[in-house]
């Protein structure tokens, strides 16, 4: 056997990152950070129902930590841990498409649930909807009424308009989506793929896709209703 075909097909010559057992490592611990986010972010938001001064003062508190710095390094660690995972993701996606027989990819959608089918789209919905979240309601370049320093009028004042209280619904019904799949898929990468522990994978994937969901629709839909305003 040549020597140029022993080391691409020796598993243990194979780099950690080029390896799928690597990028789907890398996967599920990115996707463990981003899950914890979007649940900090959201017990963030929860400031909402108790008024502009509480939820002004939490803003106010992020920006100034470390003396302005730390919104910045968690931006910036956020950042990269979204390139890590859409790496991760589409690399994975690819090289599933090139190895998997058509007929074997037929059967296996046939068994997949709504979320697995449309992790994929999801995964690009969301991409876009942070940018979009980002001008809408941290920059202010896509919310005409936004005003430096008041994160509850900002909200108040974005979710007032329908189009984009129905783009933020919608875009929060995506994530529930992709977090089920998520939180069950990084449960089965860090070995709990088991028929003892499944019940529980599937219970903390629908708690925890469920209450980001429904809280989050909650804004929108409590400012269009006049329960914040």
């Amino acid at each position: 056997m040549p020597v140029a075909e022993q080391t691409w097909g020796n598993p243990a010559k194979a780099s950690f990152m080029a390896s799928s057992v690597g990028r789907k490592i890398v996967m599920a611990v990115t996707g463990v950070i981003l899950t914890l986010f979007v649940l900090g972010h959201m017990l963030g938001n929860i400031q909402a129902y108790m008024g502009a001064e509480t939820m002004n003062a939490y803003a106010k508190f992020l920006q100034g930590s470390l003396h302005g710095g730390g919104v910045w390094i968690a931006r910036l660690v956020l950042l990269v841990v979204v390139l890590f995972h859409l790496w991760a993701a589409l690399s994975l996606t690819l090289s599933n498409h090139s190895a998997r027989p058509q007929g074997y990819r037929a059967q296996q959608l046939q068994a997949a649930s709504l979320s697995s089918r449309t992790m994929r789209y999801t995964g690009v919905l969301l991409a876009c909807f942070i940018v979009y979240h980002l001008l809408h309601l941290t920059t202010g370049h896509a919310n005409p009424g936004f005003v430096h320093g008041d994160a509850y009028g900002n909200l108040v004042r974005g979710f007032q308009n329908p189009a984009a209280a129905i783009a933020y619904i919608v875009a929060m019904i995506c994530l529930g989506l992709h977090l089920w799949h998520g939180v069950w898929s990084f449960t089965q990468t860090f070995g709990w793929a088991h028929p003892r522990y499944n019940f529980a994978r599937k219970a903390i994937a629908t708690v925890i896709a469920a209450l980001v969901t429904v809280v989050n629709i909650s804004f929108p839909i409590s400012v269009l209703l006049g329960i914040i305003r």
